[in-house]
C-alpha cells in the first residue's frame, strides 16, 4: 500500500501551490506540503473487498511531509512482522502505528476477528508533526475495507519467531558521531532552509565511515519538527531517545559553536527517555527524530544478516547520503553526503 496526500485540479491533475512562504527568497519552496486527498496505490480514498482471513500489507508513506498514525475503525489490531527492509525478531501487536515519510510498516490484519462488515483505515495525527493542526474529515480517512460476511478457511500461520539478526555490539563501534539538525528562519520567523551540522549539501564531505564498520551516532534535533532520518546503504538500531535539558541554553551554544561536544551535549541529554515502540526495535532504514531530543543510534555499514561486507565496491563515487526524508526539507537542504572508505 503506497499512501500519500495530494491535492487536485478539477480535471484530475495534481495541484501544488506554486508560491513559497518566503517568495523573495525562494519563489516556490514551502517548508512542508500537505494535501487533503489521501491516495492509496494511485486512487483517492479507495476500498478493498476482503475475506475473513489474514492479509499481509506492506504500508509505505510516500507523502512529502505528512505523518500518518494509522488505526482501524473497528478496533482490529496490527500484527507487526517487519519495519522498513528487515523483519522483527517476533511479531508484536498494536492498535495504531505512526509512520513517517518513507517509513514502511509491514503488518498482518486478521479480518476474521472483525465484529463488523466494514472497517476504515483512519489517521488521527496532527500535521506538521508533532505540533501542527488536527486532521479534518477528509484527511483523517485513508481507505475502506469491505469485509465479506461468510467465514472462510484460513490455514495461514504466523510464526512465534521470525528472523533473529545479530544484536548491536557497542564495543565494536569504530567511532562516535554527532549529527545536529538545524532550521533557519527569516525575520518574520518563516523557515528559509534547513542544514545538518550547520552545513549545506554542497559543503565538502565530513563523514568517512569504513566499509564493514559500525558507528554510534547521536542525532540532535534542534528544530520544532520531527525529522525522519534516512541513512543510505547503512541500517541502524535505535538505542535511546533522551530529552535535552536547558534546551534553549544548549541551542544558543550550538548556534555559536556548532559543536555538540563543546556544548556539553551529554550534560544536557539527561532528561526524559522515550521508549522505542516494540515494532520499531528492529533494524531500520528510517526513524523519527523528536524535537528537543538526542537520539542514539547504532549504524552498521555491512549486511545485518551475515555481517559480511557488500559484494560491490561501496567506496566508488559519488558516494551516499543521509538526510531528513520530509521531501521539502531534504530539497532545501537537510541532506549531507558521506563517503565510504576501506
Amino acid at each position: 500500500m503506497v499512501v500519500c496526500d495530494r491535492d487536485f485540479y478539477r480535471n484530475g491533475s495534481l495541484f501544488m501551490n506554486s508560491t513559497g512562504n518566503n517568495p523573495n527568497i525562494h519563489p516556490e519552496w514551502q517548508p512542508e506540503y500537505f494535501g487533503n486527498v489521501i491516495v492509496v496505490n494511485g486512487k483517492a480514498w479507495p476500498y478493498m473487498v476482503v475475506q475473513r482471513r489474514k492479509y499481509r500489507f506492506r504500508i509505505i508513506n510516500t507523502s512529502n511531509a505528512r505523518f500518518f498514525r494509522f488505526y482501524l475503525s473497528n478496533g482490529l489490531s496490527f500484527i507487526h512482522i517487519g519495519s522498513d527492509s528487515a523483519y522483527l525478531d517476533r511479531p508484536t501487536l498494536s492498535k495504531s502505528t505512526l509512520v513517517a515519510p518513507s517509513e514502511i510498516s509491514d503488518v498482518i490484519i486478521d479480518f476474521s476477528k472483525s465484529k463488523s462488515n466494514s472497517a476504515v483505515l483512519a489517521n488521527d495525527v496532527v500535521y506538521p508533526f508533532p505540533s501542527g493542526d488536527p486532521v479534518n474529515d477528509a484527511n483523517s480517512k485513508v481507505m475502506k475495507f469491505i469485509i465479506k460476511k461468510q467465514r472462510v478457511d484460513d490455514p495461514a500461520h504466523i510464526p512465534k519467531w521470525l528472523i533473529k539478526y545479530s544484536s548491536p555490539n557497542l564495543s565494536t563501534a569504530s567511532r562516535t558521531r554527532y549529527i545536529s539538525m538545524y532550521e533557519y528562519t527569516s525575520p518574520s520567523n518563516e523557515p528559509t532552509h534547513l542544514f545538518i551540522n550547520g552545513l549545506s549539501f554542497d559543503a565538502p564531505v565530513t563523514e568517512f565511515p569504513k566499509v564493514g564498520s559500525s558507528e554510534i551516532w547521536y542525532v540532535i534535533n534542534l528544530t520544532e519538527d520531527n525529522h525522519p532520518l534516512h541513512v543510505h546503504l547503512g541500517l541502524f538500531k535505535v538505542l535511546e531517545q533522551t530529552k535535552l535539558l536547558d534546551f534553549d541554553k544548549f541551542k544558543d551554544c550550538m548556534a555559536n559553536k556548532n559543536n555538540a561536544e563543546r556544548c556539553n551535549v551529554h550534560k544536557h541529554a539527561r532528561g526524559k527517555k522515550l521508549d522505542v515502540t516494540k515494532h520499531e526495535r528492529g533494524w531500520k532504514n528510517v526513524f523519527k527524530m523528536w524535537p528537543d531530543y538526542a537520539t542514539k543510534i547504532y549504524v552498521r555499514f555491512s549486511y545485518i544478516h551475515t555481517n559480511a561486507s557488500y559484494p560491490f565496491d561501496a567506496t566508488k563515487d559519488p558516494g551516499y547520503v543521509y538526510h531528513c526524508h520530509i521531501l521539502d526539507h531534504e530539497d532545501n537542504v537537510m541532506m549531507r553526503p558521506f563517503k565510504l572508505v576501506n
